[in-house]
């Protein structure tokens, strides 16, 4: 991948990001971009690496591409084509698009298995510790429902053996955090350079 390329792809999901301003976060007072911005903006604050920085801001990319005119802005960034994975991952949830379509992009392990799990985090969470689902808005708590509720003991267990357990927890509790009206928090143009250098550093080490 080239510098133009990846200056291409950075520029192509800022853009979907971007539109999120005129979007509504899903049953809360502020925009999809506000949110994701003040996750990432509690990831950096927290003194988290770049990749977890990075998971932060697009946790939530799955709900961004899911028009047709973000899809084929992905698509015409990455040299897709609409035949190929990840376009069969309709009847997965956004958590499962978005940490697809940042594998095809060119993102880290890290950064898609973080994005890949921050909606199990809440079923682990609630699962763990069940005052946490009191202090879940009640868009997340009717989500939760749809999205197979609190995890068993069993679970819970499993769940604490997957490689980066701690920082998924860190993201869901960011992710839950970020959806202050009016919180002034560093603008989406500060992460492009942190972006561009991990798609860089990862194709350096997949050469």
């Amino acid at each position: 991948m080239t510098e133009e390329k990846y200056v291409k792809v950075i520029d192509s999901i800022f853009q979907c990001l971007q539109d999120g301003s005129e979007r509504g976060y899903i049953g809360e007072a502020i925009s999809q971009l506000d949110h994701a911005l003040q996750a990432a903006a509690s990831a950096q604050q927290s003194g988290a690496d770049d990749e977890t920085i990075l998971a932060a801001l697009l946790h939530d990319i799955g709900q961004f591409v899911s028009s047709p005119a973000s899809k084929a802005m992905l698509v015409e960034a990455a040299d897709l084509n609409q035949g190929e994975e990840p376009f069969s991952v309709g009847v997965h949830g956004h958590e499962r698009i978005g940490a697809e379509y940042l594998k095809r992009l060119g993102f880290s392990d890290k950064v898609t298995a973080l994005v890949e799990a921050h909606v199990p985090v809440k079923r682990y969470l609630t699962g763990k510790y069940p005052d946490y689902y009191d202090t879940l808005s009640d868009a997340s708590k009717l989500s939760l429902k749809y999205q197979g509720g609190p995890y068993t003991a069993e679970e819970v267990a499993e769940f604490e053996k997957l490689p980066y357990y701690q920082e998924k927890v860190e993201i869901r509790r960011w992710d839950d955090g970020a959806k202050v009206v009016d919180l002034k928090v560093p603008g989406l143009e500060s992460y492009r350079q942190i972006a561009i250098n991990h798609l860089r550093q990862q194709a350096a080490l997949n050469v």
